[in-house]
């Protein structure tokens, strides 16, 4: 293991969603693009004749756990998800979205896309509009780029339904970082109305 357990729930200090406070002597912090930093005497030295690997996971002292998180003004730490951005659905697929998306950023008038899946039955889309773009009928248009997409990949890659977002993405939101990567995490968090509608109880 690369590092000792770095938070754990106490009696009398908890928090619902939360992994608990961080343990004392070590350091936590989230990157920009909300993966959790740990730095202390319980990170390890290194992968056993592996440079490149230790190289990849501590980063001026500090171990890149891989997962993603939040952590808040008590000191709780809550892990939301992997860096690695696997999607596995609920019928065990694992999904990279990231082509996906890339497929779909096509559509001339798209500026951002993000599939929605994880331990979901289906994949869907989150699609935010370039404000420059002109288009009479940007759903047609949208969808013409998602067949093109679906027709390239496993029936269990389709995206089966999509949404327009009423807004872009933005830093001030926290759906982007200050060098403008999306955080997943909070895209589905400030949008799961509209994740929701996407799936309904019957389906």
């Amino acid at each position: 293991s690369e590092c000792v357990p770095i938070s754990y729930n106490l009696p009398g200090r908890t928090k619902l969603g939360s992994v608990g406070p961080v343990v004392p002597g070590l350091d936590v912090k989230i990157a920009d693009d909300g993966e959790i930093l740990v730095r202390g005497p319980g990170v390890f030295l290194g992968y056993f004749k592996d440079p490149e690997a230790t190289r990849a996971a501590l980063v001026d002292g500090w171990l890149h756990t891989g997962d993603i998180g939040e952590l808040d003004r008590e000191g709780f730490l809550s892990i939301t998800g992997r860096k690695k951005e696997l999607l596995i659905t609920a019928g065990g697929h694992n999904i990279a979205p990231k082509n996906l998306e890339a497929g779909i950023k096509q559509c001339a008038i798209v500026a951002e896309v993000v599939v929605i899946g994880d331990r979901r039955k289906y994949l869907t889309a989150l699609v935010t509009l370039d404000p420059d773009a002109k288009s009479s009928d940007p759903r047609a248009e949208i969808q013409t780029a998602i067949d093109r997409v679906n027709a390239s990949v496993a029936r269990s890659e389709q995206i089966k339904k999509f949404a327009i977002l009423p807004r872009p993405f933005a830093v001030e939101t926290g759906e982007l970082t200050p060098t403008m990567k999306i955080k997943r995490n909070v895209v589905a968090k400030n949008f799961a109305p509209e994740i929701d509608e996407m799936y309904p109880a019957d389906e």
